[in-house]
């Protein structure tokens, strides 16, 4: 019977530490087919808003491996740069900061709405509640509490400052946005939680008193400026995970952006 009771414990040991094995060489399991960042790289040469004398993002090396063991850098970057967040305070006095938006409102349905086919030839162009029911014909209907990005292809412009802001000569920029109708539809009809777009504004360019920024904001949403990636997500049934830095008071911030797609 010892004997018996000795080999059971042996084998039980052996198969745990198999086990062991193969879920350390396979990596944690994950429910997603895909993890898809949606996020640009903050450096020096992403393109910004305004235009200033001096570089928008600086880092400088406070420490280095070679002669003090680690390295670290002191960096500076205005909240609103790269792939960002704008908070409700953004716009609205007294509303959410980045620090107070609610972590349920992070974590939601992602629909995209594919308008780079309207964007090729009208740099100025406006998501219309025209495309939302397009896509929802093709979709099903955007769920509520959900975040939508418009996908516009101005992405595709990135690696270039002069293109991406698209400047005329007389300073106006061009690149798309929501429409103000669509943009109050997502939020009265579907109740989404944040709007975003792959270009430099939720307002299209040559906006100069952002209605979409002020109406939106003003309803709690959140927005994500400067998107990447959205060619790879699929328009519906993926969930966002919105990561923007933890920042007290802030207006806006750096946000990592993630798309899981099932």
């Amino acid at each position: 019977m010892k004997i018996r009771t000795f080999i059971i414990g042996c084998v039980l040991a052996l198969a745990l530490l198999l086990f062991g094995q193969r879920h350390q060489e396979s990596g944690p399991r994950s429910d997603y087919r895909a993890i898809i960042d949606l996020t640009h790289g903050v450096g020096p040469a992403g393109p910004n808003y305004e235009i200033t004398e001096k570089p928008v993002f600086q880092a400088h090396t406070v420490a280095t491996i070679d002669k003090d063991g680690y390295f670290a850098r002191d960096i500076s970057l205005p909240e609103h740069f790269g792939t960002h967040l704008d908070a409700p305070a953004h716009f609205v006095k007294g509303l959410w900061t980045v620090d107070q938006i609610p972590v349920e409102r992070l974590v939601v349905p992602l629909s995209v709405i594919d308008v780079s086919a309207g964007a090729k030839n009208n740099s100025d162009y406006q998501v219309t509640v025209e495309d939302v029911a397009k896509f929802e014909q093709a979709h099903g209907q955007i769920p509520q509490g959900s975040v939508v990005i418009a996908g516009t292809g101005w992405e595709s412009r990135w690696n270039s400052v002069k293109d991406y802001r698209n400047a005329d000569a007389s300073g106006t920029m061009h690149f798309p946005g929501y429409s103000q109708e669509a943009a109050k539809f997502l939020v009265e009809g579907r109740n989404v939680v944040g709007l975003g777009i792959d270009t430099l504004s939720i307002d299209y360019g040559p906006s100069k008193d952002f209605p979409v920024h002020h109406y939106t904001l003003s309803h709690s949403l959140y927005h994500l400026e400067n998107v990447a990636n959205l060619d790879h997500v699929p328009a519906s049934g993926a969930t966002v995970v919105v990561a923007p830095m933890k920042l007290e008071g802030g207006s806006g911030g750096p946000v990592r952006i993630l798309a899981l797609v099932r």
